[in-house]
């Protein structure tokens, strides 16, 4: 082996003699070369073995560290009987060489590396390599570009320094090597919600970093012995990376909620204008899941006109993430015919960076809305006038009572910008109003008990309800108009 020197030979034997796999030989030999690692491992081994017989008569004696475990340092000497290591205890034992006679290369090949647990062994031949390769394919994925994950056994951190590559493996022979570093260093391993094991690697990590020397060693051999078997390959996973569709949308409902409408486990209404949207998206991009947001809701009973509200859907590990502008108009199409109770228009692809801008500044945007009033007693046109005059009104409004449940009380200041009135007859009246996002307009109409000041019944000096509201608009500029 081109790539190995003479003061390489103690450290090859060492780890051939103590169940060191070929693929953790060259690694630890600093072999960079990635055109030996994808040699069969049987060649490999043939090939260390050459270079020790090619050197066997020279005499030479090489100290060096091994700082793996981390920070455990450990002098190996090329003595006459052969290299040494430490034992256990820490002493000082002499490691027989192979028995070059009676250990066949197949032999030695089939021996689970101490080391790797066997990754870098069957996992690493051409036979897995198709078999991951297989399954990606079978999956049936659109992607450009790719990152390749491994999962490794934390028990490698305590046999090797970490090696990190990330397939999820593990080897349940030696699952309890990591055990004797909750007893040394207890503070590294806290259980949490989410965590079926307080065996993760960054605990394992931390605990190898703090433990002392002499410790880890009263513990732990040094070289590890041996496993019986490989390492299992518990699964492969194919996930693609989230993709955001943006547009907006009308909704011409008053019996439609915005998101699904449970409550206490019982659903309410049958659907909502998220399920009606993100049905199609997920089955036309085969996700596995969705989230939904937009700029504001509005009420079940509020329908959604004009330009329509900006929405974004993330569609989460999806198959499919390649599609033309036609496609997604067709797309736009197919939701818009599937109900009338919702439309969407400009339905495109966005990044997660330009969903941010939906919500920037979201209280400073402005709403318009149109709201149908009754009052209890009669009024005149005149009487309702002077609204038109009204700009620039502070509102101080407490939480209101029907939201609650699920918003902290306090006193929020919003601003209705203009009002302008149309007269229907004695008890009845449109009102066209332009707000500051997040303004409540029914408790601004009916006043919530007093809960807002001032209000539409304060104002008029009479009582007053709304019967109807409309948003008109969202002053929101985003996502970006399409050509229709």
């Amino acid at each position: 082996m081109s790539s190995l020197t003479e003061k390489d030979r103690p450290i090859v034997q060492l780890l051939l003699n103590t169940g060191t796999c070929p693929r953790c030989i060259l690694r630890f030999c600093c072999v960079g070369s990635q055109t030996l690692y994808r040699r069969p491992s049987k060649d490999l081994m043939k090939d260390l073995k050459e270079f020790l017989r090619n050197n066997q008569e020279k005499e030479d004696t090489v100290c060096f560290d091994v700082a793996d475990p981390p920070c455990k340092r450990i002098r190996l000497e090329h003595t006459e009987g052969g290299p040494v290591d430490l034992n256990h205890n820490g002493a000082l034992q002499q490691i027989p060489l192979l028995d070059e006679e009676n250990t066949t290369v197949e032999d030695s090949a089939l021996r689970v590396c101490n080391v790797c647990l066997g990754i870098l062994q069957e996992f690493c031949e051409a036979d897995f390599v198709k078999k991951v390769c297989q399954k990606v394919n079978s999956a049936d994925y659109q992607f450009t570009s790719f990152v390749f994950s491994v999962s490794l056994p934390p028990q490698l951190s305590v046999r090797e320094s970490l090696f990190e590559v990330s397939l999820v493996f593990a080897h349940p022979e030696t699952d309890e090597e990591c055990h004797f570093l909750a007893t040394a260093c207890p503070d590294c391993f806290k259980p949490a919600k989410n965590k079926q094991s307080v065996f993760t690697r960054m605990a394992v990590i931390k605990a190898l970093e703090k433990i002392k020397e002499e410790d880890f060693l009263k513990h732990f051999p040094c070289p590890p012995s041996s496993p019986k078997n490989l390492c299992v390959a518990l699964e492969i996973q194919c996930n693609n990376g989230a993709v955001f569709v943006a547009g907006r949308y009308n909704k011409y409902s008053r019996n439609l909620p915005q998101t699904p409408w449970i409550i206490d486990g019982e659903r309410k209404l049958e659907s909502s204008v998220e399920e009606l949207i993100s049905e199609h998206l997920m089955a036309e991009f085969k996700a596995d899941s969705f989230n939904f947001s937009s700029s504001g809701r509005e009420d079940v009973d509020v329908r959604t006109l004009g330009n329509g509200r900006p929405f974004a859907i993330e569609l989460v590990n999806p198959r499919r993430i390649h599609f033309t502008a036609e496609e997604m108009k067709g797309l736009q199409q197919t939701i818009n015919n599937s109900s009338d109770k919702i439309q969407v228009r400009d339905l495109q692809l966005v990044t997660r960076e330009a969903i941010g801008r939906m919500k920037e500044g979201e209280e400073e945007k402005t709403k318009t809305y149109s709201a149908l009033i009754w009052t209890d007693k009669a009024i005149q046109k005149e009487d309702i006038a002077f609204l038109d005059d009204i700009k620039e009104l502070k509102l101080d409004q407490k939480t209101p009572l029907r939201v609650l449940h699920r918003r902290p009380l306090a006193v929020r200041c919003r601003i209705i910008h203009t009002m302008k009135s149309q007269y229907i007859d004695e008890h009845h009246f449109r009102l066209q109003l332009k707000t500051q996002a997040g303004t409540y307009i029914k408790e601004f109409v009916h006043g919530d008990f007093g809960r807002t000041k001032p209000n539409i019944g304060s104002l008029l000096n009479r009582t007053a309800d709304i019967l109807e509201l409309d948003v008109e608009s969202v002053d929101v500029d985003w996502p970006p108009t399409l050509d229709s």
